[in-house]
């Protein structure tokens, strides 16, 4: 059924019998204007669960502390020094370890976080690999009884350390989400830097050790420490993506 169309010439009366018309030019009456619209406002029902930031920058600098140790080790001139180290960095990712696991805890206990679980989740995963890579790294100079390794590896650790450092400086500032887009940039530089090392440094082995077993255990040591830094890229790159989400 089709509906009548309102006669263009009449203005209806409104509803409201406490209302005053006004009469239009027309001499025919209008309605009172209505009523300005109350908006309410928006309160947060649940509290939001901020010591997740505490927790990764804890995190973070346990980093730092198990790339100075490395770059200690490559300074030191016999096994029982490079043992001690080890076992130093050992107990620096058992603590790192400690952190995750409680960070993990925290997501199966807590509603609201401060931002999404799963990114929670992939930060702290990426930034407890990137220690297991140097302590692993480590463990294999002392359980392969490497007397020397090459000069190159050198840059490799030093990208580590400055890795390390940009990203424990990086990890509070995930609170307010301020000034995160030099990290991530510098962080890619960085593992670019990396990347050429690692191959120049593979080319290196390949042209001056004659052993094959010498060669294998270097190669193993030299590509642990590459994943390490592609781990602090990694996390780098976790650290991007929550920024362009919450911003």
């Amino acid at each position: 059924m089709h509906e009548i169309p309102e006669d263009p010439g009449v203005t209806q009366v409104p509803a409201d019998d406490d209302a005053e018309p006004t009469t239009s030019q027309e001499g025919l009456e209008e309605p009172s204007p209505a009523p300005p619209v109350k908006r309410r406002r928006r309160f947060r029902l649940t509290p939001r669960e901020d010591s997740y930031f505490d927790l990764l920058a804890t995190l973070a600098l346990h980093l730092v502390t198990g790339a100075n140790l490395l770059a200690e080790m490559l300074g030191a001139s016999d096994r029982p020094t490079r043992k001690a180290i080890a076992k130093a960095l050992a107990e620096a990712e058992h603590a790192a370890d400690e952190t995750t696991h409680l960070i993990m805890r925290k997501l199966n206990q807590t509603f609201v976080t401060p931002f999404d679980r799963d990114d929670i989740y992939a930060l702290a995963s990426a930034l407890d690999d990137c220690m297991d890579y140097m302590e692993e790294a480590a463990d294999m100079v002392v359980l392969y009884r490497v007397d020397t390794l090459p000069p190159r590896v050198a840059d490799q650790v030093q990208v580590l350390q400055r890795a390390a450092e940009l990203t424990a400086d990086a990890m509070p500032r995930l609170r307010s989400m301020d000034s995160l887009s030099e990290y991530w940039v510098e962080v890619n530089r960085l593992e670019n830097q990396a990347d050429k090392a690692h191959r120049k440094l593979l080319a290196q082995l390949f042209d001056d050790v004659v052993d094959p077993i010498e060669l294998m255990k270097l190669k193993e040591i030299v590509e642990t420490l590459e994943q390490a830094a592609d781990g602090f890229e990694t996390v780098a790159n976790i650290v991007e993506t929550i920024a362009l989400k919450e911003s």
